[in-house]
């Protein structure tokens, strides 16, 4: 049990939380219709009816995240076993095993080229691998190791090739230069760890998930904070942007995912598995805009409709906790990586 606050701590948690009801009866107050009464007329959602069209077995322990590149073909993941994987998610064969110098891994990212992986975790720090260009091992070559981070990289992503965006322990958010390894800019995110980033590159736009329970949206431009939203009730694990990038999705230890819209600055949908007793470790939303996926710590990947906030239901097949959920950017093959050694290709 943690201690007890003493009566000033109290006092001021109090406040916060009357600021917190205040703002959001302030925001209600602007709202002119709900999700629900704008959606009514939408037809329901046919039954989901994935099923796995590829297991990938490589790994011999925990893996712990999966990222499709952008030919929504090949698709790295990173395991507790000291390697990066990259696969051919269409025939399931490795393409290539790339060895690190750390085990504790926690994330790693496809660029959307497909020329480079970078990957993070216990090591604070970020290494990027060129896997067209290997060694006379046939590992591919490290092109940087971005180093200077006071906590763990817990996540990361490809602005372009030469340009990442990552985020970490120290409660930071950096972008690098990768030709020539320098930080280009830094800034204090959260008041706790950053657990999560999603990118919108078009729009410019990125959004970070936190323990701190908040989610913020940046400009990556000037990595400057453009909108905070609040709701979750424990650390937010996972955030992910609507296709349409005037949205995105949450999933978080409090056991829900939800919906929040950026225009209107508020949240507008939390979506709950029909039985919450596991916390929600990753989302994702399908290309048509209109499926929202989330990995749990009950070992399937929960199905919602988007719009009606209904519970399409689940993808089962794993038999430990989901660490990563991608979706191919065709919108055809859905990958889940777990600490059942495993990864899966869903389709």
């Amino acid at each position: 049990m943690p201690p007890k606050d003493d009566p000033e701590t109290a006092k001021l948690k109090q406040e916060l939380q009357a600021l917190i009801e205040q703002c959001k009866g302030l925001q209600k107050g602007f709202s002119d219709t709900t999700l629900e009464a704008a959606t009514s007329s939408a037809e329901d959602l046919p039954r989901i009816k994935a099923t796995t069209r590829r297991m990938l077995k490589g790994h011999i322990n925990k893996v712990t995240s999966c990222h499709y590149s952008g030919d929504s073909r090949h698709l790295v993941s990173g395991s507790l076993d000291g390697k990066l994987i990259v696969w051919d998610t269409w025939t399931g064969n490795k393409i290539q095993v790339i060895p690190l110098r750390s085990a504790w891994v926690m994330c790693s990212v496809f660029a959307p080229s497909g020329n480079y992986v970078a990957c993070g975790g216990m090591d604070n720090m970020c290494t990027v691998y060129d896997v067209n260009n290997r060694d006379s091992s046939g590992t591919a070559k490290i092109t940087r190791e971005l180093a200077g981070y006071e906590g763990f990289l817990s996540t990361c992503r490809f602005l372009e090739d030469g340009k990442i965006v990552t985020g970490s322990g120290d409660m930071m958010i950096t972008v690098w230069d990768l030709e020539a390894g320098k930080k280009l800019d830094q800034t204090p995110a959260h008041v706790g760890d950053v657990c999560s980033m999603s990118l919108k590159a078009e729009l410019n736009l990125i959004v970070t998930g936190s323990v701190d329970r908040c989610i913020k949206l940046w400009d990556v431009r000037t990595l400057k904070c453009v909108q905070t939203f609040f709701g979750h009730e424990a650390d937010v694990n996972s955030v992910c942007f609507h296709p349409s990038g005037q949205a995105f999705v949450s999933a978080s230890e409090d056991k829900t995912s939800r919906l929040f819209d950026i225009r209107s600055d508020q949240q507008v949908c939390i979506y709950r598995p029909p039985t919450a007793n596991s916390s929600l470790t990753c989302c994702s939303v399908s290309q048509s805009g209109r499926i929202l996926l989330a990995g749990s710590d009950d070992s399937t990947v929960h199905l919602w409709d988007l719009l009606k906030g209904e519970h399409n239901g689940n993808l089962q097949g794993h038999e430990n906790r989901i660490t990563g959920l991608s979706v191919a950017d065709s919108g055809i093959g859905i990958a889940t990586s777990s600490w059942d050694n495993g990864v899966r290709v869903w389709g």
